[in-house]
């Protein structure tokens, strides 16, 4: 009897035992989330201190990163690769970026496949985002503004708004 009740009882908690697992336990921000690197050069690091060993070294100001944990002032993040390890919190920014993964990607003057290209975008660009619908996203490169395809683009989940 006692186990039935005790079930009963996770069972109604379970969703908000799940919700409270995909929030950070430093910031209270949602895990998994995307951020973008704020220095030119960042160290990545095995663990989250100074004294864990560096893996490598990322080198490309504004480049999106998916944080995955927390651990003080650490962040565990990982490129569009999978390769990652932790950075300290500094180092990052709330920034939202994006990487263009399809080759030529279409810039629209919005986001519509019917409206005018204002520039076609390389694999590998580093856009700034400003906002997602359910399909597009507003993004800003090089003096260029417009709309892409959500679907060509890393540092944005496929369900994600972004107002």
């Amino acid at each position: 009897m006692r186990r039935l009740a005790l079930t009963l009882i996770v069972m109604a908690l379970w969703p908000l035992m799940v919700a409270a697992e995909e929030r950070g336990p430093v910031t209270g921000l949602p895990l998994p989330r995307y951020v973008s690197l704020k220095a030119s050069e960042a160290n990545v690091r095995r663990g989250p201190s100074l004294t864990h060993r560096i893996d490598w070294v990322f080198k490309h100001r504004d480049m999106p990163l998916r944080i995955t944990a927390e651990f003080g002032h650490w962040r565990r993040v990982e490129d569009r690769d999978g390769a990652g390890g932790w950075v300290h919190y500094m180092l990052l920014s709330g920034v939202r970026t994006v990487i263009v993964e399809q080759d030529m990607l279409e810039l629209r003057a919005r986001p519509d496949p019917a409206t005018m290209v204002v520039a076609r975008l390389e694999a590998g660009v580093i856009a700034r985002l400003s906002e997602c619908g359910p399909e597009w996203c507003a993004l800003a490169t090089e003096g260029y503004r417009g709309w892409a395809q959500k679907t060509a683009l890393w540092g944005v989940e496929t369900d994600e708004l972004v107002n």
